[in-house]
């Protein structure tokens, strides 16, 4: 088991992190969230000499996955995520865009869905699937460990958590999923959000006003 290498790119006028995650060895690797932007994507891929093998989605908001149809049909390489529960928010992305603003965005269909408990492999490294409903039914995050590393969509942020008030969100759950899945991989699990800076879950514990509990 080995670490793999990252790299953030803030894509959509939501600014919402899209994340190249590679072996530095082999420079295969796959595309986490991408929202959009694709074009300056595929720059980011050509510039670093990636060979990418496959999409991930946290989520089916449109800020994470408006651009994977077109990417994956791009680069040829399939798409993996997010929950079946997501199906509706991917099925209805064409009217998010006319709702957001954004360029017409195509539905797809995820080549697997993942349910909790599932692995997937990037550059042969195994990264664990974790259900985290509450922002949206069937979010999951992924979490590889040797690099101490999940990205966690919007589930959880610095200083702040997901919302809840969009259709089929749930508070309760998102809390949950953070305090029961999240926190236990470890306090020095640098995580991923999907908007602004990284943070560590030991951080968070100790002072999101949302999910603090003290403890570290």
């Amino acid at each position: 088991m080995k670490e793999l290498k990252f790299a953030i790119f803030p894509v959509t006028p939501f600014a919402q992190n899209c994340t190249l995650l590679w072996d530095e060895a082999s420079m295969r690797g796959a595309v986490v969230d991408p929202g959009g932007d694709i074009d300056r994507l595929l720059g980011e891929i050509d510039k670093r000499g990636l060979c990418i093998e496959k999409i991930l989605i946290t989520h089916g908001h449109i800020d994470h996955a408006g651009g994977a149809a077109d990417l994956a049909r791009r680069l040829n390489v399939p798409i993996e995520g997010p929950q079946q529960e997501d199906a509706f928010w991917i099925q209805g992305m064409p009217a998010q865009s006319k709702q957001f603003g954004f360029p017409h965005v195509e539905a797809f269909e995820p080549d697997r869905w993942l349910n909790d408990g599932d692995t997937v492999s990037v550059a042969g490294e195994t990264l664990s699937v974790i259900h985290c409903p509450g922002h949206t039914p069937g979010h999951v995050c992924f979490y590889h460990a040797p690099t101490r590393l999940a990205l966690v969509g919007d589930v959880l942020f610095q200083q702040s958590i997901g919302r809840t008030d969009f259709p089929r969100g749930n508070h309760q759950q998102l809390i949950s999923s953070i305090r029961e899945k999240l926190f236990p991989l470890g306090d020095d699990v640098r995580f991923v959000p999907g908007h602004g800076p990284m943070s560590t879950f030991g951080d968070e514990r100790i002072d999101n006003p949302y999910v603090a509990d003290g403890q570290r």
